[in-house]
C-alpha cells in the first residue's frame, strides 16, 4: 500500500449526463433505473439508420454564460460545468496554483465544432468561419478551459484514448500526485459528438443499436438480445488530492483512489483482447496492494455489443472471479465514449459511499455465457468497501481503477 503522504482521496464530484445536470440527479436516476436515451427528433436524423441517443438532461445553455458559450465547443462547456460542481463539492480548496493540475480526457474533443465550421466553410466561405474554430475543435480544449477556470498551473493534460480516456485521466491524476508533481488534480472526461457522421459510421460498423422504435430499451448490457451500444454525451470529473492535505483541511472524503492499471492490447484497432483487459485489472489491484478476493463490486465497461460484453465478462472472471456484484450503468446513460470511464468511476465511488449498487437496466435475460453476478431488477445494498471499474477503447486501450472506502 502507498504511504499516507501518497495516499490519494476523492474529495469532489461533478457531472452532467443524460440522467441529470449534476451528480445528485444523475445518481438518483441511476438508482431509480431511469433511462436517458431518447429519439433524435431533428430532421437530419430521419435519413440515418440510427435515430436514438443519450442526450444531456440539462442543456449547457441553461448553465453557461451566453457570451462564453459562443466561444466554447459543447464538449468544453460540459467539462466546465462538471468541473465547477466538483470544485464546489471539494470546498473550493485554497491551493497554490503550481500544485494544482487538470487532466480531462476525451475521445473526439470538439468534433461538433469542426464539423459545423466545415459546413459553414463549404456553404458560405472562409469569411464566415468563426475565429474561435481552432480553440473550439482542439481535443485539449476541455482541459485547457478547466485549467484557466481554476488557475491550475501544475499541468493541463488530455488523454485521447477512445472510450478509456476518462479513466486514463483519473489514472494520470493518481500518478501526478504519487510522483509529487501535484498535490491536487481535477480529473475525468467529457464528450459531445451526437452528429450524423459518427452515428452513420457506427451504424455501418454494426456497433450501434438500431432499436429505434424503443430507445429506452436499446442499451442492454449482458442481455441475450443486445445489439450494440447507444451513443451518449456528458462529462464527469473528480477532485483528487493527497490524503494528508485533505485531512488537514477537514475535507469530506468520498473514497480512496487506491490504484490504477493502464495497458494496451497491440492486437486490433476495434476488437478487444482478453489478455490486455485482464492485465489492466491485475495491475490496478497490484497498484492498490489488494487481491482479487478483496473486490466486492465491479462497474463494467459493458457497452451492450455482442462480442465486447462477453469478452469483458470472461476477463473479469479470469482476473477477479465470479463473486463481485457487477453493474453496467451504460444501460441508462448510453455510451459517453471519452467520458464513460469517468462516469463509471463516479458511479463506483457513490456505490461505496452510499452502500448500494445500481441495477443494470434492460437486463431481462442474462446471456448464459456471462458467468457473473450482474445486479438486475433492483439496486443491491451492502457494506461495499472495494470497487473496480473497467474502461476499454478502440485501439486496444484498457484502464481499470480501484476505489476503496476511507478506513473508520
Amino acid at each position: 500500500m502507498s504511504t499516507d503522504m501518497t495516499k490519494v482521496v476523492v474529495t469532489g464530484l461533478g457531472a452532467t449526463t443524460p440522467l441529470g445536470g449534476d451528480v445528485a440527479t444523475t445518481w438518483a436516476g441511476s438508482l431509480a433505473g431511469e433511462s436517458g436515451i431518447s429519439t433524435i427528433e431533428e430532421e437530419w436524423a430521419a435519413r440515418l439508420p440510427v435515430r436514438i441517443a443519450g442526450r444531456l438532461r440539462v442543456e449547457p445553455s441553461a448553465v453557461i454564460d451566453r457570451v462564453q458559450a459562443r466561444r466554447l465547443d459543447r464538449c468544453e462547456q460540459i467539462a466546465l460545468i462538471a468541473a465547477r460542481e466538483a470544485w464546489a463539492d471539494a470546498g473550493q480548496p485554497d491551493i497554490a496554483p503550481e500544485r494544482l493540475a487538470v487532466v480531462v480526457g476525451t475521445g473526439t474533443g470538439g468534433a461538433l465544432s469542426m464539423l459545423g465550421q466545415d459546413d459553414i466553410l463549404e456553404s458560405s466561405g472562409a469569411r464566415r468561419v468563426s475565429p474561435h474554430t481552432v480553440p473550439m475543435l482542439m481535443p485539449n480544449g476541455p482541459a485547457a478551459w478547466v485549467s484557466i477556470e481554476l488557475g491550475a498551473r501544475a499541468g493541463a493534460h488530455t488523454p485521447v484514448s477512445a472510450c478509456a480516456s476518462g479513466a486514463e485521466a483519473i489514472a494520470m491524476g493518481l500518478d501526478l500526485i504519487r510522483l509529487g508533481r501535484a498535490d491536487m488534480v481535477v480529473a475525468g472526461g467529457a464528450e459531445a459528438c451526437i452528429h450524423p457522421l459518427p452515428l452513420a459510421g457506427f451504424a455501418q460498423a454494426k456497433a450501434h443499436s438500431t432499436r429505434n422504435d424503443a430507445p429506452q430499451e436499446a442499451s442492454r448490457p449482458f442481455d441475450t438480445d443486445r445489439d450494440g451500444f447507444v451513443i451518449g454525451e456528458g462529462a464527469a470529473l473528480v477532485v483528487l488530492e493527497r490524503a494528508d492535505l485533505a485531512a488537514a483541511r477537514a475535507a469530506r472524503v468520498h473514497a480512496v483512489l487506491a490504484g490504477a492499471g493502464v495497458t494496451s492490447d497491440a492486437h486490433h484497432i476495434t476488437a478487444a483482447h482478453q489478455e490486455g483487459q485482464i492485465r489492466a485489472m491485475r495491475c490496478a489491484l497490484a497498484s492498490a496492494g489488494l487481491a482479487p478476493r478483496d473486490v466486492q463490486h465491479v462497474h463494467a465497461h459493458a457497452t451492450s455489443t455482442r462480442k465486447g460484453d462477453l469478452t469483458e465478462a470472461e476477463s473479469i472472471v479470469a482476473a477477479i472471479g465470479v463473486h463481485p456484484a457487477v453493474t453496467a450503468t451504460k444501460s441508462m446513460t448510453g455510451h459517453l465514449f471519452g467520458a464513460a470511464g469517468a462516469l463509471g468511476a463516479l458511479a463506483a465511488i457513490l456505490a461505496l459511499r452510499e452502500g448500494v449498487v445500481p441495477a443494470t437496466r434492460n437486463l431481462e435475460h442474462l446471456d448464459p455465457q456471462v458467468k457473473l453476478d450482474v445486479v438486475a431488477g433492483r439496486p443491491r445494498r451492502g457494506a461495499f468497501t472495494t470497487a473496480l471499474t473497467n474502461s476499454f477503447g478502440f485501439g486496444g486501450h484498457n484502464a481499470s481503477l480501484v476505489f476503496t472506502t476511507e478506513p473508520a
